[in-house]
């Protein structure tokens, strides 16, 4: 068995927010996975940082339970605009057409609905991503694992793609503080365009992308992208058609990914 030491972070409320019924992105499916890890007893295999709540009382384990803070409104202006930021801790339903500016901003198309307590669902996102990468930084975990994090779409200004607030760009961004470069590996099935979008002028990140490429969100990606100015060289895409074998995908990735030493943010 692995001797390696894992934290896991988890926040119960992350649940309890909705999307909308007939939007795809489900964050019950985050609470549906710890339970399954509960269930497979892997949680006292890990250094558990979980928000105490009545139902989280069970984990008889923790000794000295350590709660993983949630990002305030200054640290994701780390990266993220203050007014950007300030629109996610106003924003509502009611409210979001006139702060919107009727939908050119902030919030464009349908994809990111102004729903209730969607800046606290963002800081719990981003507070457990930058607590791992702080781990990870302080020799403290060799993995860490944070199931609210991955939201690769976020941009500076503006959500895309299901994401609000850009929790890998934040965590990059706190590793950085400890070491002078960071590689980053993106496997989900769409482009990590806004991670990508972040870094692509610095030589400080490396961001490697193996995505669907085609008629296929966010429609970036393409191989020729590799960065601009100090970052030339920086960026690597691997865009991949519909239908690719599991052989054919470990063909390519193995050979990429073996030449680098990895902190590695897998999004969901």
């Amino acid at each position: 068995m692995s001797k390696k030491r894992v934290a896991y972070y988890y926040d119960p409320d992350v649940g309890s927010y909705t999307y909308g019924l007939t939007h795809a992105m489900k964050p019950q499916r985050m609470r549906i996975t710890h339970e399954l890890v509960s269930a497979y007893d892997l949680l006292p295999k890990m250094h558990v940082l979980v928000r105490t709540t009545p139902s989280t009382r069970m984990y008889s384990f923790l000794t000295r339970p350590q709660r993983p803070k949630r990002a305030t409104a200054e640290t994701m202006t780390r990266f993220h605009t203050d007014e950007y930021i300030d629109f996610l801790s106003k924003v509502t339903p009611e409210n979001s057409r006139r702060l919107t500016y009727q939908g050119t901003r902030f919030l464009v198309g349908d994809d990111n609905p102004p729903f209730e307590g969607v800046f606290e669902f963002s800081s719990i996102s981003a507070g457990g991503s930058i607590a791992a990468a702080k781990r990870l930084m302080e020799g403290q975990a060799d993995i860490a694992i944070n199931w609210a994090g991955g939201l690769h779409h976020a941009k500076k200004r503006e959500a895309s793609g299901f994401c609000y607030i850009n929790d890998i760009v934040l965590a990059i961004l706190e590793m950085l503080r400890y070491v002078p470069r960071v590689l980053y590996i993106d496997i989900d099935c769409h482009h990590g365009d806004g991670v990508e979008e972040a870094f692509y002028t610095t030589d400080r990140v490396m961001t490697c992308s193996f995505h669907k490429y085609g008629e296929f969100f966010p429609g970036t990606g393409q191989i020729e992208d590799r960065g601009r100015g100090p970052g030339r060289g920086y960026a690597l895409n691997v865009p991949l058609k519909d239908g690719i074998t599991d052989e054919a995908y470990k063909s390519i990735f193995v050979p990429v990914r073996l030449p680098f030493s990895v902190h590695c943010f897998h999004t969901p």
